[in-house]
């Protein structure tokens, strides 16, 4: 892995939501039900923050 895309990673919930301008609570239930490019590693959330922007640019087209 390369050092562009560790910094492209969101560790936990409340990086999580900062980036997509939700609550911990509102990302918890969305990265629950599957909604969001994300997965568990070590019962820990992670997601690639340009995942996250093709996923809302996807729904904005």
């Amino acid at each position: 892995m390369t050092e562009t895309e560790t910094l492209d990673l969101l560790w936990g919930i409340d990086q999580i939501a900062a980036f997509i301008g939700r609550t911990p609570r509102q990302t918890y239930e969305a990265l629950a039900k599957h909604e969001l490019p994300a997965r568990q590693v070590n019962r820990r959330w992670v997601a690639s923050k340009r995942k996250l922007r093709e996923h809302f640019e996807g729904e904005a087209a």
